[in-house]
């Protein structure tokens, strides 16, 4: 059984960072990434990473997020450096392309001064 737990958000004020952390167990997908959804916007990927390490970004992000991870410990990390209003959103990790059995209840990032 796959299961996938988020940690790490929060409420920072504009500018601020943040760091999640994605502990996995039972899986061992190639791609892992993080996702976003904002209230009344669909999921969006923000973040992949490969068991490789290589990495690609959403636009929005590209220069203050950086995802990495930790295979020993099947666990996923995104820092989040410079952040804005609209990064606002609860953020879940999931393998790429996201598997639906895999959604966890994610974790809540509040950017707000």
């Amino acid at each position: 059984q796959v299961q996938l737990v988020e940690s790490g958000g929060g409420l920072v004020q504009p500018g601020g960072s943040l760091r999640l952390s994605c502990a996995a167990s039972g899986t061992s997908s190639y791609v892992m990434g993080w996702y976003r959804q904002a209230p009344g916007k669909q999921r969006e990927l923000v973040a992949s990473i490969s068991r490789v390490g290589s990495t690609n970004y959403a636009d929005s992000v590209k220069g203050r997020f950086t995802i990495s991870r930790d295979n020993a410990k099947n666990t996923w990390y995104l820092q989040m450096n410079n952040l804005k209003p609209e990064d606002t959103a609860n953020y879940s990790c999931n393998a790429v392309p996201a598997k639906s059995p895999y959604w966890g209840q994610g974790t809540q990032v509040t950017v707000s001064s």
